[in-house]
């Protein structure tokens, strides 16, 4: 276990190295000069060189790239080209939001998700079955803004029973806090529901055909017990595969959902900045979303040895 823990971090280090080389060359090729957004619309030639001179734009790309990955391997990732604000010091004042929209979502998306599962795995072919697995297909398909917007449209504004847009802080207090978070949590919720519910019906179907499930109903074990005792925990596996994917492709979906409602989170931050090709911002985002799916991968295999015991590396 310990070699390969080991093996793991070592190939952690080599898949980061080759994404930062990535992000920083595909931001440098990409369309699009910083200097000429900075200097505005009515700047001179002159103007915009002398921009370009002073963000080290000029030097070759290999200088670049030693400068910037030398300043992050010291904790350094630099400041706006913008505003002039430390990137860490922008990302920490947009990280509260970020953060509970995302905790909430993985809470309502696993909770009702795998409860879905379950219930359609244990009442297969029947009524109940055939409407969740209808959600399923339309949660899955509809795109994350549509949903968001009919939403809005029925609980914000038809109703007024929750705010449109915006967001407050949890020190303002937990009812307002959360009041702003439930349309952003359900919206980005959904397609996260309907893909665990699929996976874990389909798993949960395999197990419950086992000999020892049948053996466990001839015992006189409760419906209970079966499903969440015996069942489930020997379909976890790929139900925790599917929630550590989840987990990380959400920040795309993070993104989107806060710039619908409105949110001042790390998705809006990111938005601005590649509408202004604010490369530090940008590249310190995609590092650390790299940084952190890397990590989920590595927490999920690790995890698999305390579900299944007979897995072993």
């Amino acid at each position: 276990m310990g070699v390969y823990i080991l093996r793991r971090l070592v190939s952690t280090i080599a898949v980061m190295a080759m994404v930062g080389i990535f992000i920083f060359l595909l931001l440098r090729l990409a369309p699009g000069d910083p200097a000429a957004v900075i200097a505005g619309p009515t700047a001179t030639e002159q103007m915009v060189a002398n921009i370009r001179e002073e963000l080290g734009l000029n030097e070759p790309l290999p200088v670049q790239f030693v400068h910037w990955a030398s300043d992050v391997l010291r904790g350094n990732f630099g400041a706006s080209v913008f505003t002039g604000v430390p990137v860490l010091q922008l990302l920490s004042q947009r990280l509260e939001p970020t953060i509970s929209l995302s905790v909430l979502t993985m809470i309502l998306s696993v909770t009702v998700g795998v409860s879905f599962g379950v219930l359609a795995a244990w009442r297969s072919g029947g009524f109940v079955d055939r409407a969740l697995a209808t959600f399923s297909a339309i949660g899955y398909s509809v795109p994350v803004f549509v949903i968001g917007y009919i939403l809005i449209y029925f609980f914000a504004i038809q109703t007024r029973w929750l705010p449109v847009q915006g967001y407050t802080s949890i020190n303002q207090g937990v009812a307002p806090w959360f009041l702003h978070l439930i349309l952003p949590t359900v919206t980005l919720s959904v397609p996260y529901i309907a893909f665990i519910a699929r996976i874990t019906r389909g798993s949960m179907l395999e197990v419950l055909s086992e000999d020892y499930m049948r053996t466990a109903a001839a015992k006189g074990a409760s419906p209970f017990a079966m499903l969440f005792h015996h069942a489930l925990k020997n379909a976890g596996v790929p139900i925790l595969t599917v929630i550590g994917i989840s987990f990380a492709y959400m920040i795309g979906g993070v993104v989107l959902t806060e710039t619908v409602f409105n949110v001042p989170g790390i998705g809006r931050l990111v938005v601005d900045a590649i509408k202004n090709r604010d490369y530090p911002i940008i590249q310190t985002v995609l590092v650390l979303i790299s940084g952190l799916y890397v990590l989920i991968n590595l927490l999920v295999d690790l995890a698999y040895t305390l579900i299944d015991p007979r897995i072993r590396y």
